[in-house]
């Protein structure tokens, strides 16, 4: 594998991705993108507000045109929005370009971790956990399909992850 592959990390909210990306990065001395943030900045909106003037298929739409222009990059570090799976295209953009890493981590570790955080429109219902469940059957295997590598992101923290992924990485670099 070439040392300027890009890194993405999948899975969903609250998993992590964001935390371990910027760590990484910054380890491998390279740019670090988020893809939720980089929409945010394009549009000048929170994403709340995409998803109540657009839905989510709009916001799906615009995340699909950030993936492909962020992808066209060599050597950066991506962290995905938890929905980035749900569009073959994404999957398959992800996938060719660079080295997926899929941050698993249960739906009640998740619900723990984004239960305060009135940023996430899709948890916005009455039952979050059960939502967050439902989100874990349907993107798991969409996730597993697209990764390379798959994390237990329960049992580590931000920090042991970084350190595994550096490992697995520089051992990829060196076939």
């Amino acid at each position: 594998m070439e040392n300027r592959r890009n890194i993405y990390l999948i899975g969903l909210m609250g998993a992590g991705k964001t935390t371990v990306g910027r760590q990484l990065a910054r380890r491998l001395g390279r740019p670090f993108y988020d893809s939720d943030h980089e929409i945010v900045e394009r549009t000048g909106v929170p994403i709340p507000t995409i998803f109540e003037i657009e839905g989510e298929d709009g916001f799906r739409r615009r995340e699909a045109q950030t993936i492909r222009e962020l992808t066209e990059d060599d050597g950066l570090v991506l962290a995905t929005g938890g929905g980035v799976v749900l569009r073959a295209e994404n999957r398959e953009r992800l996938h060719d370009t660079g080295w997926v890493v899929y941050l698993n981590v249960p739906p009640v570790l998740l619900y723990e971790r984004t239960r305060n955080d009135r940023n996430r429109p899709l948890l916005q219902v009455a039952d979050p956990l059960t939502r967050l469940e439902e989100l874990y059957t349907l993107r798991d295997p969409l996730y597993r399909e697209t990764a390379h590598l798959v994390v237990d992101g329960s049992h580590l923290v931000a920090s042991g992850i970084v350190q595994y992924l550096l490992r697995e990485f520089n051992g990829l670099c060196r076939t």
